[in-house]
């Protein structure tokens, strides 16, 4: 028990002693101002950021989606009411992730490991199938795409092992390719249901922790070698994936079949022009353009909002994935390596599954399914990568009490 001024303290409460001044920091105050001048105990831009991302997805949902939700279910408003349910959501995990210690996800990231590789068994088994796949675990009203989840489990194990295993990892393949072992049993159970986009965003995670954390270069190239040769039998041995990658390559060859939803894609962004049709003047999600709210909804901004609002939407995106690795270069420098290592993560995660969607509504890479970060709808996407994104506030937060700290240590 901690005691202030002949109070108890309680366990939500930190004692600092700044520059000779008591302080007392409850939790609240996380969105507040330190007692210190100039400290701030969180990064306000990156939450701008985050906020701004996911408000703006708001209101493109709404957008985007009401003709197919008049369609559909016969009432405008259906997925907006669905994604206003997601977004009280993010406030409640927002609260809740705020709230853990990163050695705490340090402690438990093998049992989230395992969790999660539970719950992707449990879809095979039981999960709920939709256009012909199985990625769904119906729990009560609430259907949860167990694949986000795996994301950041998986970034928060390798997170953890790299710490645990540093040494090994650069000295021998040995420790380098445990943790390959490890995701390739992730990739199969994800590869059923099937998501071959998941496991090319897991790989690519893995891929650039091992490169930051000091692997051999001749261990590294060999896995990016094997990689790309799974990817490409993975995609021949499956028909409607070989469709998906002959057909970006020349989409207006077959523009009424397997080319179809990139050319209404295409010609989304050219309606656009430089500052485009106007907030929900779209004609392309009229219908016209499937999933136009969720893997496509890039294109109804590129058509509502034009190449400047374009430009916007991915500079803020940027901003975010960037923050994040600078993030992990400031933790690393400061002997917290799970934080930075997880940070790096993130960061890459952010940005890869940004560049695949996007590209793949530009028609620079093949169709996989991933959403846009904090903007397509979809619950599970947007409920894992608030969390993701909260845990780079308190990554940061814990960073910013550390250097609160070691002033105290040298003015004491």
């Amino acid at each position: 028990m901690h005691w202030t001024m002949g109070c108890p303290m309680r366990s939500e409460e930190r004692q600092l002693n700044l520059f000779g001044t008591s302080v007392t920091w409850r939790w609240p105050n996380l969105f507040k101002e330190s007692e210190a001048p100039g400290m701030q105990l969180y990064d306000r831009t990156l939450l701008t950021a985050v906020i701004g991302l996911i408000s703006f997805g708001f209101v493109m949902v709404m957008s985007a989606s009401m003709p197919e939700a008049q369609s559909l279910k016969g009432n405008p408003y259906h997925f907006v009411v669905r994604h206003l349910v997601y977004l009280v959501g993010c406030v409640i995990i927002s609260a809740i992730v705020l709230r853990i210690e990163m050695q705490s996800w340090q402690k438990f990231s093998p049992l989230l490991l395992l969790s999660v590789g539970i719950l992707l068994l449990a879809v095979l088994l039981v999960g709920t199938s939709v256009n012909g796949a199985t990625r769904w675990l119906s729990v009560g009203p609430i259907r949860i795409q167990v694949a986000e989840l795996a994301k950041l489990a998986f970034a928060i194990y390798m997170a953890g092992y790299l710490v645990r295993r540093h040494q090994e990892i650069r000295e021998n393949s040995k420790g380098f390719y445990k943790p390959i072992a490890v995701f390739a049993v992730y990739a199969i159970l994800i590869l059923m249901q099937p998501d071959l986009g998941t496991v090319v965003v897991l790989f690519v995670g893995t891929v650039g922790l091992l490169f930051l954390a000091g692997a051999r270069l001749l261990d590294f190239f060999a896995l990016i070698l094997a990689g790309a040769m799974a990817f490409v039998a993975l995609v021949l041995l499956e028909p409607y994936r070989m469709r998906r990658v002959t057909s970006f390559m020349d989409p207006w060859q077959d523009p009424f079949g397997s080319g179809y939803q990139l050319t209404q894609s295409l010609m989304a962004y050219g309606r656009g022009d430089w500052f485009g049709q106007g907030l929900g003047n779209s004609i392309q999600k009229l219908e016209y353009l499937p999933e136009a709210h969720t893997d496509f909804i890039f294109a109804v901004i590129g058509e509502e909002l034009g190449f400047v609002g374009i430009i916007l939407v991915l500079s803020v995106l940027l901003f975010v994935a960037l923050r994040a690795i600078k993030m992990g270069n400031l933790c690393i420098q400061i002997d917290k390596p799970f934080e930075g290592y997880l940070a790096y993560a993130i960061g890459i995660w952010f940005c890869f599954q940004t560049v695949v969607n996007v590209g793949a509504s530009i028609g620079m890479l093949p169709t996989k399914g991933l959403t846009l970060p904090f903007i397509s709808y979809g619950g599970s996407s947007l409920w894992v990568m608030t969390a993701a994104a909260m845990i780079l506030i308190r990554i940061d937060h814990e960073r910013r009490l550390s250097s609160i700290q070691a002033v105290q240590g040298k003015t004491s």
